[in-house]
């Protein structure tokens, strides 16, 4: 069974808006910490935006920052650009960390992945 699930893929133009979210009641267990990643083909997993539990630490990729906002359960995405298209993954750590962490590592429950694909 898939820990995390994610949902609200879809297409949409350049500059419109859409907002993924990060199903993780399949899971048992605390939550310190979750991320969102992406993976465009042929190019690594990125870091996107990051939430911690305690404290609400939050970290944005510069690609992203002040165009997406990043919250316990979804990922809001405006302003969306060309670049923007990949496979974004939602990922969970469940130990303490009082930053969050930016590498996959960081991470040990992940979701399958869902598509974001950015039009002209």
């Amino acid at each position: 069974q898939v820990p995390l699930v994610e949902s609200g893929s879809g297409v949409a133009q350049v500059g419109a808006s859409l907002r993924l979210r990060c199903d993780t009641s399949a899971r048992t267990g605390s939550t310190y910490a979750m991320g969102w990643f992406r993976q465009a083909p042929g190019k690594e997993r990125e870091f996107v935006a990051g939430i911690t539990w305690i404290g609400s630490m939050i970290s944005y990729a510069d690609s992203v920052r002040g165009r997406f906002t990043v919250s316990r359960d979804s990922l809001q995405m405006n302003s969306l650009k060309l670049e923007d298209t990949a496979v974004y993954y939602c990922a969970t750590r469940d130990t303490y960390t009082p930053l969050v962490p930016t590498t996959t590592g960081g991470y040990n429950f992940w979701g399958q992945g869902t598509q974001v694909t950015v039009s002209s």
